[in-house]
This record gives C-alpha cells, structure tokens and sequence, in this order.
C-alpha cells in the first residue's frame, strides 16, 4: 500500500510540473495598457491579474501621472509587476517636456523598462479636431526630428532606448509636400531613436508597413497590433483585414524585439478583456511568441 501511495504521489507531482509548464508556456506577447485605460483607474491591480490570467507576459504601461504608474510609486508598480511576474518593457510618455525628463526617465528606469515611448508629438505639438477625429501636429517635422533626437540622446545615457510612436498623419504628406514618417526616419540619429509602429495607423493612412520594413531596416523595434474591420474599426486580432502573417515574415528585417496588442475602443457590447483573449489566440494561431 505504502509503494501505491508514493506511486501516486509521484504521478501527481510529475503532472503537476506538466501542467505548470504548460501553462508558463501560454504566457507571451505584450499588452499595452491603454487598453484598459478606464478600468485602470479604478483598480489597476486587478487588471494586471486579469491581463496575466490571460496569459500575456510583457507590459507597456500609459499611465504615468505625477511620478506614479497608475497610483503606484515607480517601486511599489515593480514591485507587483515583479509579484505576477509580468514584464516591464516599455512606457508611454506623452507628457515629456525637457523639463520634467531627467525624472521621468528615472522613474521608467526603476520600474525596469527598457523603452521609453514618445506616443505623440510632445510638448504641445499633437493636434486633433473634436468633431471629425482628425490628427496632427504642429511646429514642423524638422523640429520634431531634432526633439526625438535629443531625449534619444537623453535616455542614451540613462541606459534606456528611446522609439516614436506613429498615427496615422504621420504617413500622409503634408502641407509641404513631406511625408513626416519618411523625414523621421532619415533624419533622425538611428543609435538613439527608434520606431513603435503601429500597424493599424499606417494602414488606415494607405502605407504598406512592410514597405517601410523594407526600405529602412531593422528601424521598427516595438509593433502595436490591433485589427481593422470593414468598417474601417479597431478589431481584435483575426476579426478584420489586416494581414499579420506578413508582417511577422518580416520581423528580421524590420528589426523587431517586441510586440504589444493594443484595443483602443471595443463595439458592439465587447469587453476590452475579451478583446485582448481574441487576439491572443490569434495570435499564437498566426506563429508570433
């Protein structure tokens, strides 16, 4: 009986570690947490735990307010980052002047990031129209070049890695003829700043993002995924038209490390949560880990 039972015991522990390991194995991709920006402010934890739950591993965080991440010092947010054993990659930070950097860099440094993200063009320079939704930007691109140039320069130092994050106004041309996109990429010092595409943005814009991979290699470090739908909607992953198969053909070239499934806005009754499980099936479906 006493040889049964160890039997046993080892059968379950041997399932056990199986079991484990499979699903350790289901945790991979990264969410950005813009996603749940309105829930975030309610409990954040929770979503954290639900966002792991689903089986995501890496986090890029927009929230950072008043030196917090979502009401969390720089240590407490590692800290239970650290306890669900979810990674920090990178942060979005829309609200970087050269002011308020050197600290802001230093708390994205505490929290463990590797990426700081300029989601827009900052200090002011970001306009959109209220009623039609249209976006762009002021000051010039050459300005903005030279801007990215120096917090690139910034973070550099700090040990940090700085990418641009892209809309859709970016790969249209404008008033003079110049389509910003293009001129950030040529003029913009390649060792100290880096690109986050956003797949869905240059698409709904008409650009073909593997013709950009193509032309400027190994520029497009972070990639925000997200569908569009017929009507031209965010979609989850697998539920529009968006060809992500193709685009991960192309991430030797297009110098890829991370990826990130964003859901701006859910439809129809859908959760955000829902969203991001659709996707992630998707996803694993489609190849990418």
């Amino acid at each position: 009986m006493k040889i049964i039972i160890k039997i046993l015991v080892a059968v379950i522990i041997i399932i056990s570690v199986s079991t484990c390991k499979q699903k350790g194995s289901e945790n991979f991709g990264g969410i950005s947490l813009y996603t749940f920006r309105e829930e975030l402010k309610s409990n954040p934890k929770e979503v954290l735990r639900n966002i792991k739950a689903v089986g995501y591993q890496n986090i890029e965080d927009a929230g950072y307010v008043d030196g917090k991440f979502y009401g969390m010092t720089p240590l407490e947010f590692k800290e239970y980052l650290d306890e669900l054993k979810l990674v920090p990659v990178s942060s979005h930070q829309g609200g970087i002047t050269f002011d308020n950097a050197d600290q802001i860099i230093a708390d994205v440094k505490t929290v463990g990031y590797k990426y700081l993200v300029i989601p827009i063009p900052p200090m002011g320079r970001f306009t959109v129209d209220n009623e039609t939704g249209t976006m762009g930007m002021t000051g010039g691109v050459d300005s903005l070049a030279q801007i990215l140039n120096e917090f690139g320069e910034k973070c550099n130092k700090a040990g940090l890695k700085l990418l641009y994050h892209n809309h859709d106004f970016e790969f249209k041309e404008n008033d003079n003829g110049i389509i910003p996109m293009d001129y950030l990429l040529e003029n913009t010092d390649s060792t100290l700043v880096n690109f986050e595409i956003d797949l869905y943005w240059a698409e709904k814009a008409g650009a073909d993002p593997v013709k950009y991979f193509e032309k400027y290699p190994g520029r497009f470090k972070a990639w925000h995924l997200k569908d569009m739908d017929n009507q031209g909607r965010f979609a989850p992953v697998g539920e529009g038209q968006l060809d992500f198969a193709r685009y991960l053909s192309k991430k030797e070239i297009a110098g890829m490390k991370y990826y990130f499934v964003e859901q701006d806005e859910t439809y129809e009754g859908m959760t955000p949560l829902k969203a991001i499980e659709i996707s992630h099936k998707e996803l694993k479906n489609v190849g990418y880990k």
